[in-house]
């Protein structure tokens, strides 16, 4: 496994990568959910890139940049038991030269769900993502789709900018209670990491509701936001039923339709989602 801290390294190996590369994007701090990424980069190609850099331009004032929990031996070692071919580790000066003045920033579907509550985070977001398409120049990218809402920024920007990549969503990994795996879990105690799990127990709700024909949105809505407040930790931020490619709520609840929420237990900010479908695939109790 080949660890490359600069961007003329990283294109220098890439001309020696066997094709097509597969590549996975993280911030560090690596889970489950980032190694299933890896190994389906692995099994669908024939080299798989890591990047782990902890991207300062997504974070807004006041939120965790500085203490993002990092551990770069502990993800080294995981990416090599995954058999992962080359880890990209810039440090924010490469990334970002003192003279940079370029941005990409993808309109309309920023505008809703996570880029209202997140002002300037998915320009943040899909400029790295492109400056990291640039570098490592994949043939398929591999995204979780508990992050649902970057998944389609991304892919908006890869068609809008002709980008010859194709942006693979993959389903998102649970801890066996049913809690989303983010890097930030570590900062729930455990009073509030058995708290939490509210947020399974809301979709779980969605999708009975859903099995059951319920299509009202704002009926919807409402339930999850009742299942969430059931429990005195959980803040919720918003619940949403959102159409699958402009993220507008919808009129009528759909198959297609994303089922998402953000809420804060405690200081720490979870999110999480599911797809509405016309045979919902009910999650284990």
């Amino acid at each position: 496994m080949k660890v490359i801290q600069t961007i003329a390294e990283m294109r220098k190996l890439r001309q020696r990568l066997l094709e097509p590369v597969g590549f996975v994007p993280t911030m560090g701090y690596l889970h489950e959910g980032h190694l299933t990424l890896v190994r389906k980069a692995k099994e669908k190609n024939a080299s798989a890139v890591v990047s782990i850099f902890v991207n300062p331009t997504q974070f807004g004032p006041q939120e965790d940049f500085e203490k993002y929990p990092r551990d770069t031996e502990r993800d080294l070692a995981m990416l090599k038991t995954a058999k992962t071919d080359a880890v990209f580790m810039p440090s924010a000066e490469e990334m970002y030269p003192a003279n940079s003045v370029t941005w990409v920033d993808v309109k309309k579907i920023t505008e809703h769900l996570e880029g209202a509550a997140r002002p300037g985070h998915f320009r943040g977001v899909a400029t790295v993502v492109a400056k990291l398409f640039n570098i490592v120049q994949p043939d398929r990218a591999y995204f979780g789709q508990k992050d649902a809402q970057q998944v389609l920024v991304v892919k908006r920007m890869v068609a809008d900018l002709n980008m010859n990549i194709e942006v693979i969503a993959v389903p998102t990994v649970r801890e066996p209670d049913g809690l989303a795996m983010s890097s930030r879990n570590i900062y729930l105690n455990p009073e509030q990491r058995k708290a939490a799990t509210v947020l399974y127990r809301a979709l779980n709700h969605v999708l009975e509701l859903w099995s059951e024909g319920e299509r009202n949105p704002a009926r919807l809505r409402r339930h999850m936001l009742d299942v969430l407040r059931s429990e005195p930790l959980a803040v919720v931020e918003y619940v949403s039923v959102a159409d699958p490619e402009t993220l507008e709520e919808m009129e009528t609840a759909k198959p297609g339709g994303l089922v998402s929420m953000a809420v804060r237990v405690g200081k720490t900010r979870l999110i999480d989602n599911m797809v509405l479908e016309l045979k919902p695939r009910l999650l284990p109790d």
